[in-house]
């Protein structure tokens, strides 16, 4: 008889993980499939070991020795997944293979038939490889080869500015190589604003690091051991290699979606309510699949909900938690909650409040200077959206985050101390800003030197 698990995993990524060990950890029968590798791209092949060779790349920079980081990079992610990783699924029954299903409550991997009572599916995205002509007789790098270099390449031509484009120019460039971004966006990181995206070119192209905005590449070729790049603005540019960050594409083909009666959309994503419930009342689609929001922590954040929405009567809306992003270039760039430009499309009535680094002491002892802490607030303090720029920003989006979510005013802020000095405290520094201004208000100065009399 066939055995039939409480909840069944397809991809072992950073949503499949999130379901796959808080369910072991509830005391759930637990089995995940997995195609590839334990910890799915965010460990292998993207957010860790790109963190590692932008940390390598620093060092680097800094004391002026440069050596090929691959392989400590490469035994640093063996390392975590299978000594720290593992450790964290000894009670999930993992099966290695490709997942297909059969129908709504079985699939089948590696030559057998798996149950369960409820599915997940996990399986992320690829590389979105665009249609150059003559790209399919080349040899490009995309973040899936990448770390399996052996050495830095003399020179790097990177099609796309967003973050992956953006981490790995910097990265690159710091050690050794000579780099070229190439993308059709007018600003790198376009998926913020502007004004991020500008200051970080200015830092970059500070490296020499040349930036092509608004260009489409038209061609590419072999010329001799180089590759060519020729744009449509005319740019004739050969490198060593090639690197394609133009985004990320869903494939769930494989996986026999029909055969549930699953249904999917028009970019192929597997469709899902604000639950992260598909139209099976079964089956859940967590992380980038369901083409939401392709960042790894967003995709945990989705893994725990649809868990929690799974087992609950109370199921919670997994749109409503406001989601941060963090691009971990130098100066690094973050943001959470509305842009300044949704606002304005909304008609939303705001205020800019803004603390420059360079208006700090710790960060002028630090040489921090470049950066800025930007938020858009209501008259009242209610926070819309928060973008930093500069060092620590990473960790400092995490506070506004918590403040967002919670509907906290820059007023809480203010009354809540800070440890100094530390970068955090720049977020204390905008909500003194904020009062200060509402300070000048003739008819409050007037109201504060009555009660500076009377009490």
């Amino acid at each position: 008889m066939t055995k039939e698990y409480d909840i069944l995993v397809i991809g072992l990524g950073p949503a499949g993980m999130a379901v796959a060990a808080m369910g072991a950890g509830m005391g759930l029968d637990v089995c995940a499939v997995e195609k590839d590798k334990l910890g799915g791209e965010c460990l292998n092949v993207g957010c860790i070991p790109s963190k590692g060779i932008l940390e390598y790349a620093r060092k680097s920079f800094v004391s002026g020795k440069r050596n090929s980081p691959f392989n400590e990079l490469r035994e640093d992610v063996v390392f975590v997944r299978n000594k720290k990783m593992a450790k964290m699924f000894e009670q999930v029954d993992i099966v290695k293979g490709e997942a297909q299903f059969i129908n709504k409550n079985t699939i089948k991997a590696d030559g057998k038939e798996i149950k369960a009572r409820k599915i997940f599916i996990a399986t992320g995205t690829t590389p979105m490889i665009p249609p150059i002509k003559g790209i399919k007789e080349i040899e490009y790098l995309t973040n899936n080869n990448i770390f399996n270099l052996d050495k830095v390449p003399k020179s790097l031509a990177i099609l796309g500015g967003g973050a992956i484009g953006s981490e790995m120019a910097q990265a690159f460039s710091r050690l050794g190589s000579k780099v070229t971004i190439i993308q059709l966006d007018q600003y790198l990181v376009p998926v913020g604003e502007q004004k991020a995206g500008d200051l970080l070119e200015q830092k970059l192209k500070a490296e020499g690091v040349g930036v092509l905005n608004g260009r489409m590449v038209s061609n590419v070729s072999k010329s001799g051991e180089m590759i060519k790049i020729e744009t449509d603005k005319g740019d004739i540019i050969e490198v060593e290699k090639l690197l394609i960050a133009t985004g990320r594409k869903i494939d769930v083909a494989s996986l026999g979606l029909e055969k549930a009666g699953i249904k999917t959309g028009k970019r192929g994503e597997v469709l899902v309510n604000k639950y992260l419930r598909t139209n099976v009342k079964n089956i859940y689609a967590v992380g980038d699949c369901n083409g939401h929001i392709q960042l790894s922590h967003a995709a945990m954040h989705q893994g725990m909900i649809a868990l929690m929405n799974s087992m609950m009567p109370i199921k919670q809306n997994f749109k409503k938690f406001p989601i941060p992003w963090t691009v971990f270039t130098d100066p690094q760039i973050s943001h959470v909650g509305a842009m300044e430009a949704e606002l304005v499309n909304k008609g939303v009535k705001y205020d800019v409040v803004e603390a420059p680094y360079a208006d700090y002491g710790a960060a002028i002892a630090e040489k921090k200077t470049v950066g800025y802490v930007r938020a858009y607030v209501s008259k009242f303090g209610r926070i819309y959206g928060v973008s930093i720029v500069g060092a620590g920003s990473g960790e400092m989006i995490n506070e506004w985050t918590l403040a967002i979510q919670n509907k906290m005013s820059l007023v809480r802020i203010m009354m809540t101390a800070h440890s100094f000095p530390t970068m955090g405290f720049l977020t204390k520094r905008i909500s003194e800003i904020w009062m200060m201004d509402k300070m000048k208000n003739p008819i409050l100065r007037k109201m504060c030197k009555f009660c500076a009399k009377v009490f």
